[in-house]
C-alpha cells in the first residue's frame, strides 16, 4: 500500500493544477446541488421491533386518517397572581386567541380549553392546542408569524403566554459558530506547532474544502435520504477535526523528509506513502466504526453514522491528493524559516535530536510500573459514574429556562402535574373480544386503577370496532424512573386482561417510545462495544503484525471510552459542573449518545495508535532495540499527535455551546475522550506497557504471520535509496518482516 500511495503522492504533486481543479469542481457541483435541493425532512430515533413502535403502527393501521405528523403548538395561558384564567377578562382573551388562531393559514384545529376541560384545578393555568395540517418543516414564515401575532396579542392583554410543541421551535442550525471557533483554535495550535503561516494554513484550507464538499453533499441529498440537521452537525464536527489532523500528519512528514535532504516531489511521495498509509488505515477504522452503527437497528443512528463516515472518507481522499497537490504549488512555503534558508535540507541528523517527546518517553521507560498503575487507577476512578448510566430522550425539560418551550413545560407541570408532559397512549386490539365496548372499558379501568396513574381518558373505538384508543397520565415526569417502572407494570397486566376480556393492548406515545428505545440501546451497548473491540484487535493485528500490541490498544480504548462516559454521566446526568456548560436541567443521557460515542472514540483512538505506534514499529524494523524504538516513535510523532489532539479537542469543544442537547453532549463527550485517550492512554499508558513488554510486543507466531496480509503501514517498502525525480516508483526494500 505504501508504494501505491507513494506513486499517488508524486503524481498529485506533478499534476497539481489538475488535481486542485478537480477538487474545486467537485466543491462547485456539491454547492449547486445543495442550493437547488429541497428542504431536509424530519428524522426520528424510533426503533423497529419495540412495543411502542408496534403500537404506533397498529394505530396507523386501525385509525386511518388519524396521523399525528402535522405540526402542533401547545399554547399555555397563565393568569396574573391572584386571578384565574376563567375570570371574565382573562377568559375573553383566551377565547379571542382561539378564534384568531383558528383562522391562521394551514391550521386544522384549535382546542378551546374551556370546552375541552384544559384548565388546572386551581384555575391559574389553561392550554390550547393548535394543530396544523402540515409538518413543522413545511410551515412557512407566514404560518408562524400569524400564530406569533395571536400569542403576542394575548400577552399584551395581561396573560403570561408560553408556547410548547414543534410549530415555533427553533430549527437546528447546520453549523457555523462552532466550526469558526474550532478553526480559530486550530489555527493557533498549527501556528505554534509549525512556526509557519503557510504550514499552519494548508491543513485548515484543505479541511475547509473537505467539510464544504461533505456538508454541501449532505444537504443536497438530505431530502432524498431523509437526513436531519443533527446528522449534518455531527458530520461537520468529525469531518472538520479529522480533516485538519490528516492533513497535519502529511504536512509534518513532508517537512521531515525535506529536512532529511529529499527534493520536494520525492518528499511529497514519501510523505503520502508513509503518513498517508497511516491516514488510510486510521480513516478506515473510523469509517468502519461509524458504518457499523447500522447493526444497532436504529434508523436515525444509522444515518448519522453513515453521514459522518462519508465526511471522514472525503477527509482521507483530500489528505492523499489535494494536500500533495498544494505542496507542489508552494513546496518551500510550508518549511520553517531556517529550513528555507538552508534550501529545505536541515541535515540527516536532525531526526536524532532530543526533544520533549523523546525526553518524556525516557521518563516513562525508567518508571513504567508507577506510570501504568497511575493511568489505570486514575481512569478507573473517572469511569465509575459510567456504571450508573441512565439513558432517555431529553425533551423540553432539558432546554434553558430562557426558552418559551421550557417555560411552557414547567407551567404545565405546575398546573396539571409532572406526568401531564408525558402521557401514555394505550391502543387496545379488540379483535378477540366478544364485547368490544366492555373489553375497552375493562382495559381502561384496569390501567386507571394502577398505582402511579392520575387519570385515563374515555376509550375511543374505531369505525370497525376492532380497536380502542385512550391516554393515561402518570403522576411522574417522562424521564422519572417511576414512570419507566409504571410502563412495565401496565404491560404486565396484559395477560390477565387478555384472559378475562379476550382483548390485548399495547402502550406507546412519546414517553413509552423513549423508554423502549433507551432500554433497547442500553442492551445493545455492551454487544456493540464487544464488536468494536474485536474489530480493533483484528485490524491492529494486521497492521502491526503483533498479538500484544492490539491487546494493549484494546485495553487502552476500553479505559478511555469508559472514563469519557463516566465524565459525561457526572456532568449531564448528575449535574457536576453542569452550569458551566449551560446545562440547566441534568437528566438521563440521550439514548443514542453512548453507542455513537463508543463508535467515534474507537476510530479516533485507533488514529493516535496508528500514528504513534507505527513510527515505533518502523524504528524497530529498521534495527532499533525495543526501548529505543519507543523513544524514536515519540521523538518523531509525539509533538504532532499532541497538536492533532489539541485541534480535535478545540473543534469538539466548540460544539458544547450548541443549543441542541445531542450536539452539546456529543461535543463534550468527544472532547473529553480525545483528551483522555491522547494524553493519558497514548502518551503514558502505551509507552509504559511497551516498556514492560520489550521485544515481546513485536512478536507474532510464524504461522499467523504467513496468513496475515502485508499492508506495510509503516512504509518499509520505501526504505531504499532516494528515488530520482523521474523514476516511476521507489525501489522495494529487501528486508522481510
Amino acid at each position: 500500500m505504501a508504494t501505491l500511495l507513494y506513486r499517488l503522492g508524486r503524481a498529485a504533486f506533478a499534476r497539481r493544477w489538475l488535481v486542485t481543479s478537480l477538487w474545486v469542481l467537485i466543491l462547485g457541483i456539491a454547492g449547486v446541488g445543495a442550493a437547488i435541493a429541497p428542504a431536509a425532512s424530519e428524522d426520528t430515533s424510533f426503533m423497529p421491533g419495540i412495543e411502542a413502535q408496534k403500537a404506533s403502527d397498529l394505530i396507523g393501521e386501525r385509525f386511518p386518517g388519524g396521523s399525528t405528523d402535522g405540526a402542533y403548538a401547545q399554547v399555555v395561558f397563565i393568569a396574573p397572581d391572584g386571578s384565574k384564567v376563567s375570570a371574565a377578562d382573562e377568559r375573553a382573551t383566551v377565547e379571542a386567541f382561539v378564534s384568531e388562531a383558528t383562522d391562521g393559514p394551514h391550521v386544522s384545529s384549535v382546542t378551546d380549553p374551556f370546552q375541552a376541560g384544559a384548565v388546572s384545578e386551581d384555575g391559574s393555568t389553561a392550554y390550547a392546542t393548535v394543530n396544523f395540517a402540515v409538518s413543522s418543516s413545511d410551515l412557512t414564515d407566514d404560518d408562524k408569524a400569524a400564530l406569533e401575532k395571536s400569542v403576542d396579542e394575548a400577552r399584551d392583554a395581561g396573560l403570561t403566554v408560553e408556547v410548547g410543541g414543534d410549530a415555533l421551535a427553533a430549527a437546528i442550525s447546520p453549523g457555523g459558530t462552532a466550526e469558526v471557533v474550532g478553526l480559530a483554535l486550530a489555527a493557533v495550535v498549527l501556528l505554534v506547532t509549525f512556526g509557519s503561516l503557510a504550514a499552519a494554513g494548508l491543513p485548515l484550507l484543505t479541511a475547509v474544502i473537505g467539510i464544504g464538499i461533505s456538508m454541501a453533499g449532505i444537504v443536497a441529498l438530505s431530502s432524498t435520504l431523509g437526513l436531519s440537521m443533527t446528522s449534518t452537525s455531527l458530520a461537520s464536527m468529525l469531518g472538520l477535526a479529522v480533516g485538519i489532523d490528516y492533513a497535519l500528519f502529511v504536512v509534518s512528514r513532508y517537512r521531515e523528509e525535506r529536512a532529511a535532504g529529499h527534493p520536494a516531489r520525492e518528499a511529497a511521495g514519501l510523505a503520502v506513502g508513509t503518513a498517508g498509509s497511516a491516514v488510510v488505515f486510521a480513516g478506515l477504522t473510523v469509517v468502519i466504526a461509524l458504518a457499523g452503527l447500522s447493526v444497532v437497528g436504529v434508523p436515525m443512528l444509522t444515518k448519522m453514522g453513515l453521514v459522518a463516515a462519508a465526511a471522514v472518507l472525503v477527509a482521507v481522499l483530500i489528505a492523499l491528493t489535494l494536500v500533495p497537490a498544494l505542496l507542489g504549488m508552494w513546496p518551500d512555503a510550508v518549511l520553517s524559516r531556517r529550513a528555507r534558508k538552508r534550501g529545505g535540507a536541515a541535515g540527516h541528523a536532525s531526526g536524532a535530536e532530543e526533544n520533549g517527546g523523546s525526553r518524556w518517553a525516557r521518563f516513562v521507560l525508567r518508571r513504567p510500573v508507577p506510570v501504568l498503575l497511575a493511568c489505570v487507577a486514575g481512569l478507573g476512578v473517572v469511569a465509575l459514574p459510567a456504571a450508573h448510566l441512565e439513558m432517555g430522550m431529553p425533551g423540553a425539560e432539558s432546554q434553558p429556562t430562557s426558552s418559551t418551550e421550557r417555560r411552557a413545560y414547567d407551567a404545565l407541570a405546575d398546573g396539571f402535574g409532572a406526568g401531564f408532559n408525558g402521557p401514555l397512549t394505550v391502543v387496545a386490539d379488540l379483535k378477540g373480544a366478544d364485547d368490544p365496548d366492555a373489553a375497552a372499558e375493562a382495559i381502561a379501568r384496569t390501567v386507571g386503577d394502577t398505582d402511579g396513574v392520575v387519570s385515563v381518558s374515555a376509550p375511543q373505538l374505531n369505525d370497525d370496532r376492532d380497536a380502542a384508543l385512550f391516554s393515561a397520565v402518570p403522576t411522574t415526569g417522562p424521564n422519572d424512573e417511576k414512570t419507566k417502572d409504571l410502563v412495565q407494570t401496565i404491560r404486565a397486566e396484559r395477560p390477565g386482561l387478555q384472559t378475562t376480556t379476550g382483548a390485548t393492548f399495547q402502550v406507546t406515545g412519546s414517553t413509552a417510545m423513549n423508554i423502549d428505545v433507551a432500554q433497547a440501546l442500553q442492551k445493545a451497548l455492551v454487544p456493540y462495544l464487544a464488536v468494536v473491540v474485536g474489530l480493533a484487535l483484528l485490524l491492529l493485528l494486521v497492521v502491526f503484525r503483533s498479538l500484544l500490541v492490539p491487546l494493549k490498544a484494546a485495553a487502552g480504548f476500553l479505559l478511555s471510552v469508559l472514563a469519557s462516559l463516566g465524565v459525561v454521566v457526572a456532568v449531564f446526568q448528575w449535574g457536576w459542573g453542569a452550569g458551566l456548560l449551560g446545562v440547566e436541567q441534568p437528566g438521563p443521557i440521550m439514548s443514542l449518545m453512548p453507542i455513537f460515542l463508543v463508535g467515534i472514540v474507537f476510530g479516533l483512538a485507533m488514529d493516535y495508535e496508528v500514528f504513534l505506534v507505527a513510527r515505533m514499529r518502523e524504528a524497530y524494523v529498521h534495527g532499533d532495540r525495543a526501548p529505543q524504538a519507543v523513544v524514536s516513535g515519540f521523538r518523531h510523532s509525539a509533538r504532532v499527535v499532541v497538536a492533532a489532539a489539541v485541534i480535535m479537542i478545540a473543534v469538539f469543544a466548540g460544539f458544547v455551546g450548541a443549543d441542541e442537547s445531542m450536539i452539546k453532549t456529543m461535543g463534550f463527550g468527544l472532547a473529553v475522550a480525545v483528551l483522555l485517550d491522547a494524553f493519558v492512554i497514548r502518551m503514558a499508558f502505551v509507552p509504559a506497557v511497551l516498556a514492560l513488554l520489550g521485544d515481546r510486543a513485536w512478536r507474532i507466531p510464524r504461522r499467523l504471520d504467513k496468513v496475515l496480509p502485508h499492508v506495510d503501514v509503516e512504509g518499509s517498502g520505501l526504505t531504499g535509496p532516494a528515488v530520482a525525480a523521474d523514476d516511476p516508483a521507489p525501489r522495494e526494500a529487501t528486508r522481510v518482516l
